[in-house]
Protein backbone atom coordinates (compact mmCIF):
# COMPACT_ATOMS: atom_id res chain seq x y z
CA UNK A 1 0.00 0.00 0.00
CA UNK A 2 2.76 2.83 0.69
CA UNK A 3 4.69 1.81 -2.00
CA UNK A 4 1.49 2.00 -4.05
CA UNK A 5 1.17 5.63 -2.85
CA UNK A 6 4.63 6.73 -3.32
CA UNK A 7 4.30 5.90 -6.87
CA UNK A 8 1.19 8.20 -6.72
CA UNK A 9 2.71 11.13 -4.99
CA UNK A 10 5.51 10.74 -7.69
CA UNK A 11 3.30 10.43 -10.86
CA UNK A 12 1.19 13.95 -9.70
CA UNK A 13 4.26 15.67 -8.66
CA UNK A 14 6.01 14.17 -12.25
CA UNK A 15 2.90 15.21 -13.84
CA UNK A 16 1.64 18.28 -12.35
CA UNK A 17 -2.15 17.45 -12.48
CA UNK A 18 -3.42 14.04 -12.96
CA UNK A 19 -7.08 12.76 -13.85
CA UNK A 20 -8.74 10.22 -12.05
CA UNK A 21 -8.71 7.80 -15.66
CA UNK A 22 -4.83 8.15 -15.43
CA UNK A 23 -4.45 6.88 -12.30
CA UNK A 24 -6.51 3.71 -12.89
CA UNK A 25 -4.66 3.26 -16.05
CA UNK A 26 -1.49 3.49 -14.16
CA UNK A 27 -2.79 0.61 -11.12
CA UNK A 28 -5.14 -1.10 -13.50
CA UNK A 29 -5.32 -3.91 -10.76
CA UNK A 30 -6.40 -1.32 -8.49
CA UNK A 31 -10.06 -0.72 -7.50
CA UNK A 32 -11.36 2.36 -7.86
CA UNK A 33 -12.40 2.47 -4.33
CA UNK A 34 -8.84 1.54 -2.95
CA UNK A 35 -7.38 4.69 -5.05
CA UNK A 36 -10.09 6.94 -4.11
CA UNK A 37 -8.81 6.32 -0.30
CA UNK A 38 -5.02 6.47 -1.67
CA UNK A 39 -6.39 10.36 -2.58
CA UNK A 40 -8.25 10.83 0.36
CA UNK A 41 -5.64 9.88 2.76
CA UNK A 42 -2.49 11.62 0.57
CA UNK A 43 -4.52 14.32 0.43
CA UNK A 44 -5.28 14.55 4.19
CA UNK A 45 -1.16 14.05 4.99
CA UNK A 46 -0.61 17.02 2.11
CA UNK A 47 1.44 15.34 -0.12
CA UNK A 48 -1.31 16.22 -2.80
CA UNK A 49 -4.04 18.27 -3.46
CA UNK A 50 -7.65 16.38 -4.34
CA UNK A 51 -9.41 18.04 -7.11
CA UNK A 52 -12.55 17.50 -9.11
CA UNK A 53 -11.62 14.79 -11.63
CA UNK A 54 -8.15 14.10 -10.01
CA UNK A 55 -5.68 15.27 -7.96
CA UNK A 56 -2.85 17.96 -8.33
CA UNK A 57 0.67 18.33 -6.92
CA UNK A 58 1.18 20.46 -3.64
CA UNK A 59 3.29 23.14 -6.33
CA UNK A 60 0.30 23.76 -7.96
CA UNK A 61 -0.82 26.96 -5.68
CA UNK A 62 -4.46 26.73 -4.61
CA UNK A 63 -6.36 29.50 -6.74
CA UNK A 64 -3.34 30.24 -9.18
CA UNK A 65 -1.57 28.62 -11.82
CA UNK A 66 1.52 26.42 -11.65
CA UNK A 67 4.69 28.24 -12.28
CA UNK A 68 5.64 28.78 -15.88
CA UNK A 69 9.03 27.12 -15.71
CA UNK A 70 7.98 23.99 -13.75
CA UNK A 71 5.34 23.41 -16.28
CA UNK A 72 7.09 23.99 -19.44
CA UNK A 73 9.19 20.63 -18.01
CA UNK A 74 5.81 18.44 -17.97
CA UNK A 75 4.69 16.21 -20.79
CA UNK A 76 7.19 18.03 -22.83
CA UNK A 77 7.29 16.08 -25.97
CA UNK A 78 3.37 16.77 -25.82
CA UNK A 79 3.55 20.26 -26.03
CA UNK A 80 6.24 20.06 -28.91
CA UNK A 81 3.66 18.09 -31.22
CA UNK A 82 0.65 20.48 -30.24
CA UNK A 83 3.05 23.24 -31.17
CA UNK A 84 3.72 22.22 -34.85
CA UNK A 85 0.34 21.39 -35.34
CA UNK A 86 -1.12 24.38 -34.57
CA UNK A 87 1.71 25.93 -37.45
CA UNK A 88 -0.84 24.65 -39.99
CA UNK A 89 -3.59 27.45 -38.67
CA UNK A 90 -1.14 30.17 -39.68
CA UNK A 91 -2.00 32.71 -42.78
CA UNK A 92 -0.24 35.36 -44.44
CA UNK A 93 -0.99 38.90 -42.69
CA UNK A 94 -3.26 37.39 -39.97
CA UNK A 95 -3.87 39.04 -36.73
CA UNK A 96 -3.36 36.36 -34.09
CA UNK A 97 -3.90 36.66 -30.38
CA UNK A 98 -1.48 34.27 -28.38
CA UNK A 99 -2.60 33.38 -24.91
CA UNK A 100 -0.31 32.65 -21.66
CA UNK A 101 1.32 29.42 -20.96
CA UNK A 102 4.17 26.67 -21.53
CA UNK A 103 2.61 25.06 -24.43
CA UNK A 104 1.92 29.10 -26.21
CA UNK A 105 5.60 29.75 -25.56
CA UNK A 106 6.48 26.24 -27.46
CA UNK A 107 4.61 27.44 -30.35
CA UNK A 108 5.61 30.86 -30.15
CA UNK A 109 9.37 29.60 -30.55
CA UNK A 110 8.20 27.94 -33.86
CA UNK A 111 6.19 30.90 -35.22
CA UNK A 112 8.10 32.36 -38.34
CA UNK A 113 9.46 35.43 -39.66
CA UNK A 114 6.30 36.33 -41.73
CA UNK A 115 4.40 39.73 -41.71
CA UNK A 116 1.76 38.86 -38.94
CA UNK A 117 0.25 41.23 -36.46
CA UNK A 118 0.69 39.15 -33.07
CA UNK A 119 -1.01 40.34 -29.51
CA UNK A 120 -0.50 38.73 -26.51
CA UNK A 121 -0.46 38.66 -22.81
CA UNK A 122 2.18 35.93 -22.16
CA UNK A 123 5.71 37.84 -21.08
CA UNK A 124 7.46 34.20 -22.35
CA UNK A 125 5.64 34.13 -25.58
CA UNK A 126 6.25 38.07 -26.27
CA UNK A 127 10.49 37.28 -25.75
CA UNK A 128 10.52 33.81 -28.32
CA UNK A 129 8.58 36.68 -30.36
CA UNK A 130 11.52 39.12 -30.32
CA UNK A 131 13.05 37.16 -33.20
CA UNK A 132 11.02 38.50 -35.34
CA UNK A 133 11.42 41.36 -37.51
CA UNK A 134 8.22 41.25 -39.94
CA UNK A 135 6.27 40.81 -37.62
CA UNK A 136 4.28 42.96 -34.96
CA UNK A 137 4.17 42.33 -31.91
CA UNK A 138 1.33 44.15 -29.17
CA UNK A 139 1.34 43.48 -25.22
CA UNK A 140 -2.12 44.32 -23.41
CA UNK A 141 -1.95 46.33 -20.33
CA UNK A 142 -2.45 44.88 -17.13
CA UNK A 143 -0.94 43.32 -13.71
CA UNK A 144 1.57 40.45 -13.82
CA UNK A 145 0.95 37.47 -12.73
CA UNK A 146 4.19 36.01 -11.92
CA UNK A 147 3.02 32.26 -11.93
CA UNK A 148 2.06 32.63 -15.36
CA UNK A 149 4.86 35.64 -16.47
CA UNK A 150 1.29 37.19 -18.00
CA UNK A 151 -0.48 40.37 -18.48
CA UNK A 152 -4.21 40.53 -17.05
CA UNK A 153 -6.66 42.51 -15.32
CA UNK A 154 -8.91 45.43 -15.86
CA UNK A 155 -6.81 46.88 -18.10
CA UNK A 156 -6.40 44.17 -20.13
CA UNK A 157 -9.79 43.33 -20.90
CA UNK A 158 -10.93 46.96 -21.69
CA UNK A 159 -8.41 47.08 -24.51
CA UNK A 160 -9.06 43.38 -26.06
CA UNK A 161 -13.00 44.68 -26.45
CA UNK A 162 -11.21 47.24 -28.61
CA UNK A 163 -9.43 44.51 -31.04
CA UNK A 164 -10.47 41.90 -33.57
CA UNK A 165 -8.18 38.70 -34.18
CA UNK A 166 -8.61 36.48 -37.08
CA UNK A 167 -7.02 33.17 -34.74
CA UNK A 168 -7.25 33.63 -31.37
CA UNK A 169 -4.76 30.45 -29.81
CA UNK A 170 -6.06 29.75 -26.50
CA UNK A 171 -4.47 27.54 -23.25
CA UNK A 172 -6.21 25.94 -20.15
CA UNK A 173 -5.77 24.61 -17.22
CA UNK A 174 -8.49 21.60 -17.27
CA UNK A 175 -11.34 20.61 -19.47
CA UNK A 176 -14.29 18.53 -18.10
CA UNK A 177 -18.13 18.66 -19.61
CA UNK A 178 -19.44 20.23 -16.78
CA UNK A 179 -17.15 22.92 -16.11
CA UNK A 180 -15.62 23.50 -19.64
CA UNK A 181 -12.51 24.88 -20.20
CA UNK A 182 -11.08 26.10 -16.96
CA UNK A 183 -7.98 28.05 -15.54
CA UNK A 184 -6.99 28.88 -11.87
CA UNK A 185 -6.84 32.61 -12.14
CA UNK A 186 -10.47 34.69 -12.01
CA UNK A 187 -8.58 37.74 -14.30
CA UNK A 188 -6.82 35.00 -16.39
CA UNK A 189 -10.72 33.66 -17.00
CA UNK A 190 -12.13 36.82 -18.35
CA UNK A 191 -9.19 37.89 -20.21
CA UNK A 192 -9.65 34.33 -22.33
CA UNK A 193 -13.26 35.31 -22.64
CA UNK A 194 -12.71 38.71 -23.78
CA UNK A 195 -10.23 37.71 -26.29
CA UNK A 196 -12.87 34.73 -27.77
CA UNK A 197 -15.68 37.22 -27.84
CA UNK A 198 -13.49 39.57 -30.52
CA UNK A 199 -12.14 36.52 -32.41
CA UNK A 200 -12.84 35.27 -35.71
CA UNK A 201 -11.82 31.42 -34.88
CA UNK A 202 -10.79 30.63 -31.52
CA UNK A 203 -8.51 27.16 -30.58
CA UNK A 204 -7.81 25.36 -27.18
CA UNK A 205 -3.98 23.80 -26.99
CA UNK A 206 -4.37 21.24 -24.86
CA UNK A 207 -2.40 18.12 -24.00
CA UNK A 208 -4.55 14.79 -23.06
CA UNK A 209 -4.18 14.67 -19.68
CA UNK A 210 -5.73 18.04 -18.62
CA UNK A 211 -9.26 16.04 -20.00
CA UNK A 212 -11.35 14.76 -17.30
CA UNK A 213 -10.19 17.74 -14.67
CA UNK A 214 -11.49 21.15 -13.37
CA UNK A 215 -10.27 24.12 -12.50
CA UNK A 216 -11.67 26.75 -9.97
CA UNK A 217 -12.39 29.53 -13.03
CA UNK A 218 -14.87 28.60 -16.11
CA UNK A 219 -13.78 30.72 -19.39
CA UNK A 220 -15.42 28.64 -22.24
CA UNK A 221 -17.74 25.88 -23.23
CA UNK A 222 -16.84 23.72 -25.92
CA UNK A 223 -19.65 24.79 -27.84
CA UNK A 224 -17.84 28.50 -27.84
CA UNK A 225 -14.15 27.40 -29.64
CA UNK A 226 -13.98 26.59 -32.96
CA UNK A 227 -11.38 23.54 -32.51
CA UNK A 228 -8.90 21.44 -30.32
CA UNK A 229 -5.13 20.91 -30.90
CA UNK A 230 -3.95 18.43 -29.46
CA UNK A 231 -1.55 15.52 -29.04
CA UNK A 232 -2.14 12.10 -30.76
CA UNK A 233 -3.39 10.83 -27.08
CA UNK A 234 -6.71 12.94 -27.16
CA UNK A 235 -9.16 9.75 -25.79
CA UNK A 236 -11.62 9.12 -28.17
CA UNK A 237 -14.71 9.53 -26.20
CA UNK A 238 -13.61 13.36 -26.59
CA UNK A 239 -12.74 13.49 -29.90
CA UNK A 240 -15.96 12.15 -30.83
CA UNK A 241 -18.03 15.18 -28.75
CA UNK A 242 -15.61 17.03 -30.38
CA UNK A 243 -16.68 15.77 -34.01
CA UNK A 244 -20.39 15.66 -33.18
CA UNK A 245 -20.42 19.50 -31.83
CA UNK A 246 -18.58 20.40 -35.70
CA UNK A 247 -15.33 21.20 -33.56
CA UNK A 248 -11.95 20.66 -35.65
CA UNK A 249 -9.30 18.61 -34.14
CA UNK A 250 -5.83 19.07 -35.15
Amino acid sequence: MQERREKIVEMVNRLGTVSFAQLKAAFPDVSEMTLRTDLKVLDEERRLVRVHGGAKSVEVVVGTDDFLLRRALRCAPEKAQIAHKTLSLLRPNMTIYLDSGSTTTAFARLIPDEQYQIFTSSLSCANELLRLTKARVFLPGGFMNRYSQSLCGIQACQEIAHMNFDLALLGTTSFCEKAGFSCGMEEEARLKRAVIAQAERSYVLMDAGKIGLTSTFSFATLGEIDGIISDDGLPETFAATCRAQGKQIL
